[in-house]
């Protein structure tokens, strides 16, 4: 329903003529007359009769008026709320993150979040970083925590929060613990155990391999890397896994020419969808990080 037209039919009904009407809207009694004949259209019934030069409600305008004054009131409130929800920091926040940057670099900052802002309903989802990734993009998640793909998408935008950097590690008791100046070319006659190919850690990991034109033999694969963990330290193979993972359980594999893997942790937001008061609220507590 337009409410141009129930305006101008409230402005008549209260000077009781068009030309009063038209004058006090400060538009043309056509253009009043106009909007009168769509309400009478729309309901199907007669406003208004004309006597001599004057016009007379009718019983179903008279009916009409005070539902007409109440919906535009309740729409001038609801307008009011819709924008003063749009600012308040409150309702329902969806996040996504990966089980590593959850564990291990999350707690401190929704702990603080949760804190500042109580009327949030923050909701967190676990998921693998590519998994998230595809979230964001399909408008699933308001926002995700994750490892940056090597490549981004240009319908995304990232922030990078925190530098992870990836070290070859191998069991305590495994000969590779006690070999010096390892090459990637060594490690490749080596059983590994790596995420699967289409995660963005492995990615990291195979484009290494691939500038020496090699390619790791791996011999099991899986997706966390607290599983990784265990199976590297008790002897099925090598891998490589950021600091905050590395125990007495493990050994980091001496590798010529210090060669390190660099990985970025770090938030992606889908720029297509309105922002509400709550992720602005979050991307501000982190914006400290960056």
């Amino acid at each position: 329903m337009n409410t141009t037209n129930l305006t101008t039919f409230i402005t008549v009904m209260q000077t009781g003529s068009i030309s009063g009407a038209a004058e006090k809207l400060f538009i043309t009694q056509p253009a009043v007359s106009k909007r009168i004949k769509n309400l009478e259209d729309e309901f199907k019934v007669t406003l208004f009769d004309t006597l001599g030069r004057g016009i007379v409600p009718t019983a179903a305008a008279n009916e009409l008026l005070p539902h007409a004054k109440r919906w535009l009131d309740d729409y001038d409130n609801f307008k009011i709320n819709i924008q003063n929800s749009q600012q308040t920091i409150s309702g329902k926040l969806v996040i996504g993150t990966s089980h590593h940057i959850g564990l291990h670099h999350l707690p401190p900052v929704l702990k603080q979040f949760i804190q500042t802002y109580p009327s949030v309903q923050l909701e967190v989802h676990f998921v693998d970083s590519e998994a998230a990734h595809k979230a964001v993009l399909d408008g699933e998640l308001s926002l995700a925590f994750l490892t940056l793909p090597p490549v981004y998408d240009k319908r995304l935008t990232y922030h990078t929060l925190w530098s992870d950097p990836l070290f070859f590690v191998t069991g305590t008791l495994s000969p590779l613990a006690k070999k010096s100046n390892v090459t990637l070319e060594q490690l490749a006659h080596y059983s590994a155990i790596l995420p699967a190919a289409n995660t963005f850690t492995s990615q990291i990991t195979l484009a290494e391999f691939a500038k020496q034109n090699l390619k790791p033999y791996a011999t099991m694969t899986t997706n966390p890397l607290e599983s990784i963990r265990m199976l590297v330290s008790v002897g099925l193979g090598w891998s490589v896994l950021p600091q905050t993972l590395i125990n007495h359980e493990l050994a980091t594999i001496d590798m010529a020419k210090d060669l390190e893997l660099q990985r970025y942790l770090g938030v992606v937001i889908n720029p297509s969808l309105t922002r509400s008061a709550s992720v602005d609220a979050l991307m501000q507590m982190l914006a400290p990080i960056e």
